[in-house]
């Protein structure tokens, strides 16, 4: 057979590479640049490699867009139309006959083919394109074709094709896979760095894109691609760039996942009628596209990623700066054809900054599909599967837990029958269950129609603050109904949505299930278990039972979702009067989550359908409002109580820890503390610091707080509120620290009081650290020596006090006081008090408690 005719492209010097690399192993990577042409000419350069014999190439593309483009181009290279040799299945399109040999596949597609046939009979090769882009389909697929070579299909050859990957990094996870590369051929761009205006560095780039686009139109030749982040801004420039001077001889296109084929080929075109075009595109432009013509790129410089957060189980996108990766990517798409410009709307300095790579999705995505499909694969544990980043632990235990509740998996992690459906259907797990569970109350297309909005781009434009969350205006135009007040129908969304929702609706006709429940059950308008006006709240309750709000405060739009997190209404809405709301699309504050679209739920409905997913629980908890323990019998889902009332006969185990953490709350501060129990308190911490290793307990704060179960517990019998504790038997509880014998020490190392020469007993003050012995000066004249405690080894500090009990001295050396001190001392206080005695020599003195010792003159 004579070798096919391939177009001249750079990547032809690197098929022989290429070929003698899939001939030795099974497993290559080809490392090529934007417009090296590996995309279009591999698939067909490797059907005539003879280990391929009668078998198809299977191409994953990770962009619908680009595997039909892709696809087609292949075809036309043959002289075919797609679907005879060349062909392609998207989501939403298929181009396959009975003799094609090259399916181009998007990420789901892949995913599923490997589910039904693991072994992928009839596949020889499967070629990863474009997987710089380390999406989490590709990610997955990758894992799932290399555990398939593994295990049932060593003759299965996988080829990875990048063009700004690490290469020879992705070469050393793959044991070491031959690596081929592709010098490729560019022609030269010019990079022009425009910064935004001083102080404004974070300016939405649509709002200066217009200007750059009009001025890259004047300076230079050739068609424009300029990248933004979504299709909002796209749709945003687009209108202003119409306005600009000279319009007219333009012809401005959009280039986005959602277009229908026809206005995406449009883009991809050269205008019919020579006007020079200005292509508004997404990061689906990034790379395997050719659009003609184009001489110039506008880069906004951003995009919008999705980001997971495990500890809610909730999504946002994000808007992000891109990577010098994907820069480099979209500057490559101005010298395809000619020299070419770029203009990049940020400095150099900032692009220096940029990552260099763009992070793979599997890091921060919702992994709900990965771990639903890893289930169906028979594997409960990622870690057996090769990944070249591991799905993170935390995201995908929190996957697994929602699929537990969904009754897709069970407790071991492994796919449950209802489970295996939902990933057949190619939904979101949450809006499989929902398409599933809609099937017995006769409300299919109703979820169909609810799942087809919430995966395709919404039908309903808002004007500013004009956006209404409720989900059933959308149904409502769905359905013919004119758009809301500040509020217009975007017809093309419109148009996919419908579509969408046919296409899952024919889908599930497919389900044997489906097919057999109607058989045995048809369903009339009389049998449905739930009005039309109802359908949206318990079908989105089905895909999202954590997310089922109810109000904090009648009419306020902020509720409390059944996942335990705080939510309020993005916009004004009538929805803010209904009390139970399921949350369908969230953003994730910092505060509270905005909830995007939402519908109301009746009450009735929850208890009707969702009783697997209540239960009853005695709640014993403390109230910190009415400083009580508050005992209550409740219905709940989550975190939601569905009904409450007040529990007569609790359990006393309960109460009491719920006691506990109310005294936890209130401090140590709230018991009946006696200045006896705080000189008790500081007399065993006294002693814990002169013998450490005397076996005395920890009295601090901070350690009864942590132990108040085995010492405050007992003690708490019969106290429910605040104002019980002023009766608790503080000095029991306190005294169970130490058993007898280490009370007897206490009382011996630490005494209570201290006996003076007059005869007093002083009491000893623990409370400041350092004991303390305030006595007046007088008391202890004929004292040698300082007391001492702690068996003699700590002398007490002496507060000498005058009579009028003032602090005339203060030591802890009675002996240096008395030689050295004293005399100054005495004279200012005989001059103060001169009626009392005041002897010359204290250490011979007579100690008294009166004015003057009885019979001192």
């Amino acid at each position: 057979m004579s070798p096919r005719p391939l177009p001249e492209l750079p990547i032809l010097d690197a098929l022989p590479a290429l070929h003698a690399a899939l001939a030795a192993r099974s497993t290559a990577v080809l490392a090529a640049p934007p417009g090296a042409g590996k995309s279009t000419v591999v698939p067909l350069a490797l059907l005539d490699a003879g280990w391929l014999r009668a078998g198809r190439i299977v191409m994953l593309e990770p962009r619908r867009v680009a595997a039909r483009a892709v696809a087609e181009r292949m075809a036309g290279t043959l002289g075919e139309e797609s679907g005879v040799t060349v062909g392609y299945r998207t989501r939403t399109d298929t181009r396959v006959g009975r003799g094609t040999r090259i399916e181009v596949v998007t990420e789901g597609i892949l995913t599923r083919m490997l589910q039904h046939d693991p072994a992928l009979e009839g596949t020889a090769c499967v070629i990863f394109d474009e997987f710089h882009e380390r999406s989490l389909q590709a990610d997955l697929g990758l894992a799932l074709a290399l555990d398939a070579q593994t295990q049932l299909r060593q003759d299965l050859r996988i080829l990875i094709m990048s063009a700004t990957l690490d290469a020879a990094s992705l070469s050393r996870v793959l044991g070491d896979a031959p690596l081929v590369r592709s010098q490729g051929r560019m022609f030269p761009v010019r990079t022009i760095h425009l910064p935004a205006p001083s102080g404004r560095p974070d300016e939405r780039p649509e709002r200066r894109m217009p200007a750059v686009i009009g001025r890259a139109l004047a300076e230079h030749e050739g068609d424009v691609l300029a990248f933004l982040p979504g299709a909002g801004e796209i749709r945003r420039t687009s209108e202003s760039l119409s306005g600009l001077p000279g319009a007219d001889a333009l012809r401005i296109r959009s280039l986005y996942g959602e277009l229908a084929p026809a206005e995406q080929d449009a883009a991809l075109r050269a205008d019919p009628d020579g006007r020079r075009k200005v292509v508004l595109a997404t990061n689906v432009a990034e790379t395997s596209l050719t659009i003609e013509g184009v001489r110039i790129v506008v880069d906004g410089g951003y995009e919008r990623r999705p980001a997971f957060d495990p500890v809610s189980g909730m999504s946002r996108l994000e808007l992000r700066r891109i990577s010098q990766s994907s820069a480099d990517q979209r500057r490559g798409r101005a010298g395809r054809t000619a020299p070419g410009v770029c203009y990049r709307l940020w400095s150099e300095s900032t692009h220096a900054s940029l990552a260099v790579h763009s992070p793979p999705e599997i890091l921060d995505a919702d992994l709900a599909s990965l771990a639903l499909e890893l289930a169906c694969w028979g594997t409960t544990d990622a870690d057996t599967l090769h990944w070249i980043d591991p799905p993170p632990a935390a995201p995908l235990a929190q996957a697994r837990e929602l699929l537990v509740r969904l009754d897709a998996i069970d407790a071991g992690g492994r796919a449950t029958e209802l489970g295996r459906r939902m990933a057949a259907l190619g939904l979101h797990p949450r809006l499989a269950h929902m398409a599933l569970r809609s099937v017995p109350i006769g409300l299919t297309r109703a979820a169909a129609e609810l799942a087809a909005l919430l995966t395709e781009r919404d039908p309903l434009r808002a004007q500013p603050d004009g956006r209404d969350p409720d989900l059933r205006l959308r149904l409502d135009v769905l359905h013919g109904a004119a758009a809301p007040p500040r509020m217009e129908v975007d017809r093309a969304a419109l148009q996919r949505v419908r579509q969408s929702a046919g296409r899952i609706v024919r889908q599930l006709e497919g389900d044997a299930e489906v097919v057999s429940h109607r058989a045995a059950v048809p369903v009339s308008r009389d049998s449905v278990a739930v009005s039309e006006p109802d359908a949206a709240g318990v079908l989105l309750a089905f895909a999202y039972p954590d997310r089922i709000g109810m109000t904090r405060e009648p009419g306020s739009g902020r509720y409390r979702l059944a996942n335990g997190r705080g939510a309020s209404l993005a916009a004004p809405s009538a929805l803010a009067r209904s009390e139970l709301i399921v949350a369908a699309a969230l953003d994730l504050g910092a505060r509270e989550a905005r909830i995007d679209l939402a519908a109301p739920l009746a009450a009735g409905l929850v208890e009707r359908h969702f009783a697997p997913w209540i239960e009853a629980r005695d709640v014993v908890e403390w109230d910190p409002r009415t400083e009580a323990v508050m005992a209550r019998r409740q219905r709940r889902l989550g975190e939601l109580a569905l009904a409450d009332a007040r529990l007569a006969e609790a359990d006393p185990g309960a109460i009491q820890a719920a006691m506990l953490r109310g005294v936890r709350m209130l401090g140590l501060a709230a018991l009946p503390w006696t200045p006896a129990l705080a000189q008790w308190r500081a007399r065993v911490a006294f002693l814990r610091e002169v013998e450490p290793d005397g076996g005395w307990p920890d009295v601090s704060d901070a350690a009864l707080l942590a132990t108040l179960e085995s010492w405050l517990g007992p003690w708490l019998d019969g106290a429910t509120r605040r104002a019980d504790l002023a009766g608790l038997d503080l000095r029991g509880a306190l005294h169970s620290l130490l058993d007898w014998r280490a009370s007897q020490r206490l009382d011996e190392l630490a005494p209570v009081q201290l006996a003076v020469p007059s005869g007093s007993r002083i009491a000893v003050d623990y409370t400041s650290g350092a004991p303390v012995l305030s006595v007046r000066l007088q008391e202890v004249f004929g004292l040698m020596e300082t007391p001492r405690i702690a068996g003699g080894r700590v002398p007490v500090t002496m507060k000498l006090l005058s009579p009028a009990r003032r602090p005339v001295q203060v030591t802890r050396d009675l002996a240096s006081f008395w030689a050295r001190g004293y005399a100054d001392v005495r004279r200012d206080l005989r001059g103060r008090y001169p009626k009392h005695y005041w002897p010359e020599d204290p250490r011979q003195a007579t100690p008294t408690r009166r004015v003057r010792p009885r019979g001192a003159g």
